[in-house]
């Protein structure tokens, strides 16, 4: 349709110029101009056509010359374009004349400058906040070459780090003022003037003085702690005072109204309250240098409790005895007696577990001895209302939590003797031997109290009157081929009989034979087989000696009562069948 429009004004043209020539050879005629002139004027006028077209085109040409060196320059300027901005080469698209590739072009490169102006003042901004968190923090800037623009990645990551750096910013600056915080309250606490620069500045109200760097956090944890330690040390410095302080004032008897008073009254600081008590003790200690001797009484008795506490036998008290005696009391004398009192408190604070366990154990040891006194009083079977029952319970559960609470006493002893590269004693002896030595005193006593039965049982049978016949009846003496065979009959009787004797002399065992009326005593060689054959009561030839008895266990010892029980029983039905 355009080309049609074109042609027809093309040929309007034409036709316009061959009018415009009629018309002047009309005039020309109508003047009566000569045909030379009329071809002279029609070459002026041709000539000024030509001209005009000429310049026409020329202009045209110069144009298309522009347009094409306008498409040539946005072409590299937008390949340069694409690649600083990391973009894919443009293309033009195909059959295009150069009037709409330059326009194309041109649009391109407008809208991927508009892109990269966009990119570095987003860059701008975006490293101006990283700057500046990076120097508060102490921390590396994100890394974009200088002079390049920036990929949308890269704007993308630096924009990610930066607002890391901002949360990072935020914690550390939470951790920094709860940190100052804590340091001043604690400086206000104490009462502690700050004496290095760190100290200055971290109570110091300006938030800005501190860079917010993990060293300079490090530096006021260190401080916090250094603080708190040396709060504690103070705090204990006090309580020790105000220990002190307890310990005089009850060993001089003060009136009850003036230590009330004096503990109610706080002070600000504790360097201040610290001051009051180290002055107060001092008053005491001043009041207890014109009472020694009183005072030194009352520390002993307070010694005395301690060691009772503490189970020390005479061996262990020994060593202060010396001036747990001396009647010369002096201020060195008194000295020498706190130290003491302080080394005992100290030792029953880290003793006391095992001491408990250990008391807590007595207490089930004196049940456990109730109740074998129990089971030996014949008179209990006549109770009613189900105590046999309860005390059987009892009794059972007793003998189950006695080993038990040897068992966990052994370990504490053991981990205790480890720290502390002593042994720990009781009464003079290591708190295992000590038990021991409580199973088998309570041994020996149920022997002796056997023994004893068996004696009275024994003198019982020998001067026995021999019991009436009926009427008629004839009392005829046994021969001794009638009696009845019994090899282990005589045996524990000779041992009994024989421990008792060896209890009385010095001498060593001696071999006794009883005599019950109406029998034959046995032979030398029955008596050598029936002693032979009592291997079991030899035990008590080494109780009744000198020999130090072997300390047993909980199980050995209940073996052997069992065993023991039996052979009770035994003896006791062979006595009833011999009488």
């Amino acid at each position: 349709m355009s080309c049609r429009r074109s042609e027809a004004l093309a040929f309007s043209l034409v036709t316009e110029i061959n009018h415009a020539m009629a018309k002047l050879v009309d005039i020309w005629d109508s003047i009566g101009i000569m045909e030379d002139q009329r071809v002279e004027r029609m070459q002026t006028v041709k000539k000024h056509i030509d001209g005009l077209l000429h310049s026409m085109i020329k202009e045209e040409e110069a144009l298309r010359h522009c347009i094409k060196t306008n498409i040539i320059t946005s072409q590299k300027q937008l390949d340069t374009l694409c690649l600083e901005l990391g973009l894919e080469p443009y293309k033009l698209e195909e059959d295009l004349t150069v009037l709409q590739m330059e326009k194309n072009l041109q649009c391109r490169v407008e809208s991927l400058l508009k892109e990269k102006n966009e990119r570095l003042r987003e860059l701008s901004d975006l490293k101006k906040q990283d700057e500046e968190l990076c120097v508060t923090l102490c921390a590396t800037p994100y890394y974009i070459p200088s002079g390049s623009v920036p990929s949308r990645t890269q704007l993308q990551e630096l924009q990610e780090h930066v607002k890391k750096l901002g949360n990072e910013k935020e914690s550390r600056v939470k951790v920094f003022s709860g940190l100052r915080q804590d340091i001043r309250s604690l400086m206000d606490e104490m009462g502690h003037e700050p004496e290095s620069s760190l100290e200055r500045e971290s109570i110091c109200p300006d938030s800005d003085i501190f860079l917010l760097t993990h060293d300079n956090i490090k530096a006021l944890k260190l401080l916090l702690s250094q603080l708190e330690m040396k709060k504690k040390s103070l705090i204990s410095a006090r309580d020790k005072l105000k220990e002190r302080a307890t310990s005089l004032w009850n060993r001089l008897s003060c009136p009850e109204s003036e230590g009330e008073a004096f503990r109610e009254a706080a002070m600000s600081t504790l360097f201040n309250d610290i001051r009051r008590w180290q002055g107060y003790v001092e008053h005491l200690e001043e009041l207890q240098m014109a009472q020694l001797e009183e005072v030194v009484d009352k520390v002993r008795q307070e010694l005395v409790v301690l060691w009772d506490k503490c189970m020390l036998g005479p061996e262990q008290r020994e060593p202060f005895s010396v001036h747990f005696c001396d009647d010369h009391y002096t201020e060195e004398l008194l000295s020498l007696h706190d130290n003491e009192l302080l080394r005992m408190k100290a030792f029953y604070e880290a003793a006391q577990p095992i001491l408990e366990d250990l008391e807590k154990w007595k207490r089930n040891w004196a049940l456990f001895q109730e109740f074998q006194r129990k089971a030996a009083d014949p008179n209990r079977f006549s109770n009613r209302g189900g105590s046999l029952l309860k005390e059987s319970k009892d009794r059972a559960k007793v003998q189950k939590l006695l080993p038990k609470l040897e068992e966990e006493l052994r370990s504490h002893v053991e981990v205790w003797e480890k720290n502390q590269g002593t042994s720990f004693l009781v009464q003079d002896q290591r708190i295992m031997d000590y038990i021991s030595s409580q199973w088998e005193e309570h041994r020996l006593q149920k022997d002796k109290e056997k023994n004893e039965r068996m004696t009275k049982i024994t003198e019982t049978s020998q001067f026995k009157t021999p019991t009436k016949r009926a009427l008629g009846s004839t009392y005829t003496t046994p021969t001794p081929n009638k009696i009845k065979k019994m090899p282990n009959m005589l045996a524990p009787r000779t041992a009994t009989v024989s421990s008792t004797s060896s209890a009385s002399s010095s001498s060593g065992l001696s071999t006794t034979f009883v005599c019950v009326p109406g029998r034959p005593q046995l032979s030398a060689k029955r008596n050598k087989i029936t002693e032979a054959s009592t291997g079991p009561r030899v035990l008590l030839q080494e109780f009744n000696s000198d020999k130090k008895p072997v300390p047993m266990s909980y199980s050995a010892f209940t073996s052997e009562l069992s065993r023991k029980a039996n052979t009770d029983a035994f003896l006791n039905s062979t006595v009833k069948d011999m009488l």
